[in-house]
């Protein structure tokens, strides 16, 4: 099958990987020509994913319209503030019986809309939600590209649709299992990134495991709060897009954006922890997102809140633990 992969990241240059080592035809887009031409030398990602050099059948190109020439699916991988741009890009490209399959995590700041509703929206009349699948869930590239076990969520309003990108994804170390909640899956793969960076601060500060289980399910509430009430079902927030994505995000090492929250809880400043990172860390943007739909929907988020505080108001994350512990108490929902 002939596969496009947008965006050389390490999740999008892990997936190029595994789906070259299944015999498919897959084609890996880098929007920087510079980057392209060091991983066409070295044959590997050093930057992103290095020590796991590229196959010969494996072509990377800075040309998107090759990239996509009579493409069967198009994986979307790049950063979620670059993924309108990207749908431009391509939109007169991409072949009108072409799954479009999206790996990005992510609420567009501004709109505050979800990942499938700005490629939409970006790609006009040439976009349909029959053939669009979100591919979500606890899967950090670190682990997938070395073959350790993941199981993930492929989801799609069309059935038909996630049941095909299962077939596609799902080997002996990598199963796939397919949801029809778009919306729920969507918004768990996302909101989670805002409670990880909580879990991270909780870390820096010192706390101990009794924080994070209380940030873990009450993160979890929070995010199935807000799910519901845009569309989302509880039980998808209770699977892997949801609770079992929060877990893996908030204790792993891999994590980007514990990191950062770990590193705001040890006294250091957003911009200088940015400007340090190589990889993105999709919850500060997301961030802003949850916490503006907690307000037009008039949702209580009181961890997305205070994370929202401590990133973009400067609020000292001791003085916003006080506060989260200090609310009133109540019954727990």
């Amino acid at each position: 099958m002939r596969i496009a992969v947008l965006g050389a990241g390490s999740w999008g240059t892990t997936l190029a990987l595994y789906l070259n080592n299944r015999s498919h035809n897959v084609r890996l887009w880098e929007f920087r020509p510079d980057a392209v031409h060091i991983m066409q030398q070295d044959r590997e990602n050093r930057e992103f994913l290095p020590d796991h050099p590229f196959p010969p059948a494996l072509k990377v190109t800075n040309n998107i319209s090759e990239a996509l020439n009579d493409a069967e699916v198009c994986l979307i991988a790049v950063p979620s503030h670059a993924v309108r741009e990207t749908v431009r890009c391509f939109k007169d490209d991409i072949s009108t019986d072409c799954v479009i399959t999206s790996v990005t995590k992510g609420v567009e700041e501004g709109s505050l809309m979800r990942m499938s509703e700005v490629i939409a929206d970006a790609c006009g009349d040439r976009f349909s939600y029959s053939r669009f699948v979100c591919l979500t869930g606890p899967s950090h590239a670190e682990e997938v590209c070395v073959g350790l076990p993941t199981s993930i969520v492929a989801a799609s309003p069309n059935i038909k649709a996630a049941l095909f990108v299962q077939e596609l994804m799902s080997s002996n170390r990598f199963r796939v299992y397919a949801i029809d909640d778009l919306i729920g899956a969507e918004l768990g793969g996302s909101l989670k990134n805002v409670i990880a960076i909580a879990a991270g601060i909780a870390h820096g500060l010192g706390f101990g495991d009794n924080v994070m289980g209380a940030l873990l399910t009450r993160g979890s509430t929070e995010m199935s709060r807000l799910g519901i009430k845009l569309g989302g079902r509880h039980e998808t927030f209770a699977g892997l897009s949801g609770i079992g994505d929060l877990i893996t995000t908030c204790c792993s090492q891999h994590s980007r954006n514990r990191y950062l929250g770990e590193q705001i809880g040890r006294g250091h400043k957003l911009k200088e922890i940015l400007d340090e990172m190589l990889m993105v860390a999709e919850g500060v943007r997301t961030t802003r997102s949850a916490y503006a739909l907690s307000q037009r929907e008039k949702i209580e988020m009181p961890i997305t809140e205070q994370v929202y505080r401590i990133l973009f108001e400067d609020v000292d994350p001791l003085k916003a633990t006080t506060e989260l512990m200090t609310r009133k108490l109540k019954v727990e929902d």
